[in-house]
C-alpha cells in the first residue's frame, strides 16, 4: 500500500514538471558559445549608440545654454566629443571654425583621424577633426567604425547649424539696434523740421505784420490823397487799389486761403466783401459784373464751404466761422 502510494507521488510530481525523489532538477537552457558572443557584442554596440546619443545631446544642451558666445559652444563640442568614440583614452578632437581652433585636451594631430567640414551658406567655414593619438585595430574607415563616420558627419552639420543660427541671431540684432539709431535720428530731423517750420511761420507773421503796418501808414494814406486830386471818373479805379491792398493784407483772407484752397482768388476777394456786410448788386458794382455772375460765385463758394445745402447765411458764417 506504501508503494503504491508513492509510485502516486512521483506521476504527480513528474507531470508537474517537479523532479522525482532522488532525481536530479533538469537543465531548462544553456547558452552556446557563439550565442555568448553575439550577445557580448550586441551588448558593446548598445553602449557605443548611448555614446553617441549622449554626445548629440550633449550639443544641443550646449546650444541651447551656450547664450552668444559660439567659442564657448564650439570649445564644449570638443570636450564631449572624445568620450563618444569607442577608445576615449586615446582620442582627441579638434574643430577649426573660420580660421580659428578649438582643441581638447592634449590634441595631438596624427594618421589615424577622420574629418567632415563644416558647411556655412553651401561654402565650407571649418572642420572637425577626431585623432587616436595610438594605433588600433582597422575597421571601416581605418580604426574608425562606421557609426563613428556617421556620428562626425552630424556633429560637423550640428555646428554649421549652429553657427548659422547664431550669425543670423547678430545679424537680427545689429539691424534691429540700426533701425533704432535711423528711428532716434528720424526723431531728431522731426524735431528739427518742427522747430524750423514754426520759425517759418512765425517770419511769415512778421512778415504780414510788416507789410500790413506800411500799407496802413504809407499807402493807405497816399490812396487817400490821390482819391482826391483825381477826377471823379478815375476814383474808381484808387478805389479797386485801395481793396486791393486791403485784401491783401487782411487776415481773414489769408486764414481762408490756407483752409479752402479750393477757393479762388476772386471767390475770396468776394468773400472778403461779403463779410464785410455788401450786397449782391453792391458787390457786382464794384467789380464791374452782373449781380448774376455774383450770385453763382457765391453758390460756389458755399458748395465750396461746406454750406450748399444748409439754412446758414453766408456772411454770418464767413463772420463767425473764420
Amino acid at each position: 500500500m506504501r508503494r503504491k502510494r508513492a509510485v502516486r507521488r512521483r506521476e504527480k510530481r513528474a507531470v508537474r514538471g517537479a523532479p522525482a525523489v532522488g532525481d536530479e532538477w533538469p537543465v531548462q537552457w544553456r547558452l552556446a558559445a557563439g550565442e555568448h558572443a553575439n550577445l557580448t557584442r550586441a551588448t558593446w554596440a548598445l553602449g557605443e549608440r548611448v555614446k553617441e546619443l549622449n554626445c548629440l545631446y550633449g550639443m544641443t544642451q550646449l546650444a541651447e545654454r551656450g547664450g552668444d558666445s559660439l567659442d564657448g559652444i564650439l570649445q564644449g563640442v570638443v570636450a564631449i566629443l572624445p568620450p563618444s568614440w569607442q577608445y576615449p583614452a586615446v582620442t582627441c578632437a579638434r574643430i577649426v571654425f573660420e580660421g580659428k581652433a578649438y582643441k581638447s585636451k592634449g590634441f595631438k594631430l596624427t594618421r589615424w583621424r577622420q574629418s567632415a567640414a563644416i558647411m556655412m551658406y553651401g561654402k565650407p567655414a571649418g572642420e572637425v577633426t577626431v585623432c587616436y593619438t595610438a594605433e588600433r585595430p582597422r575597421d571601416f574607415e581605418g580604426p574608425f567604425l562606421r557609426e563613428e563616420r556617421a556620428l562626425l558627419d552630424a556633429v560637423a552639420e550640428r555646428v554649421g547649424t549652429i553657427a548659422l543660427r547664431m550669425a543670423a541671431e547678430r545679424q537680427l540684432q545689429d539691424t534691429n539696434r540700426q533701425l533704432e539709431l535711423e528711428r532716434r535720428a528720424l526723431q531728431e530731423t522731426n524735431t528739427a523740421l518742427r522747430t524750423v517750420l514754426s520759425r517759418i511761420e512765425e517770419e511769415k507773421r512778421e512778415i504780414h505784420k510788416a507789410i500790413h503796418a506800411n500799407v496802413e501808414k504809407v499807402l493807405m494814406p497816399i490812396l487817400h490823397a490821390l482819391a482826391l486830386a483825381v477826377p471823379k471818373a478815375q476814383r474808381k479805379y484808387v478805389d479797386l487799389l485801395r481793396d486791393n491792398l486791403e485784401e491783401i493784407t487782411s487776415p481773414f483772407v489769408s486764414e481762408l486761403s490756407r483752409k479752402y484752397h479750393a477757393l479762388t482768388p476772386t471767390e475770396i476777394r468776394i468773400c472778403n466783401m461779403i463779410r464785410t456786410g455788401m450786397r449782391t448788386k453792391e458787390i457786382a458794382k464794384t467789380r464791374g459784373v452782373s449781380a448774376a455772375t455774383i450770385s453763382r460765385h457765391r453758390e460756389r463758394i458755399r458748395r465750396k464751404l461746406g454750406i450748399a445745402n444748409s439754412p446758414v447765411n453766408l456772411a454770418t458764417h464767413l463772420q463767425t466761422r473764420m
